[in-house]
């Protein structure tokens, strides 16, 4: 059983930091891109960044600038550091990780249970 603990989240004022990290565990043979979404009350969930197994990084304009993914392999670990925090960013996060279970496996898309983020203005 593969399952995703995300922690970090937490209530910040307008231009603060926090720091979220996801570490998966259960039988993995390999993991592929890692990820983070998030949800804002009312709205659909939207990617924040992503990151590939060979390190290439992809993130939402709203982010750029200001937030960096991580990741450590070894540990299985995706990380989501978060600078200049804003009121619109405000909302449940969410890790992902794509993981192969078995050598011969297909990858699928594991999610974590969500950690909430609030800033206040």
């Amino acid at each position: 059983q593969v399952q995703l603990v995300e922690s970090g989240g937490g209530l910040v004022q307008a231009g603060g930091s926090l720091r979220l990290s996801c570490t998966a565990s259960g039988s993995i043979f390999s993991i592929d891109t890692m990820g983070w979404y998030r949800q804002a009350p009312g709205k659909q969930r939207e990617l924040v960044a992503a990151i590939t197994r060979g390190g290439n990084t992809n993130y939402a304009e709203s982010v750029k600038g200001r937030f960096t993914i991580s990741r450590v392999d070894i540990a299985r670990a995706v990380y989501l550091q978060m600078n200049g925090l804003k009121s619109e960013d405000t909302g449940v996060y969410y890790c992902t990780q794509r993981i192969q279970k078995r050598m011969m496996g297909v990858p699928q898309d594991y999610w974590g249970q969500g950690t909430q983020v609030t800033v206040s203005s």
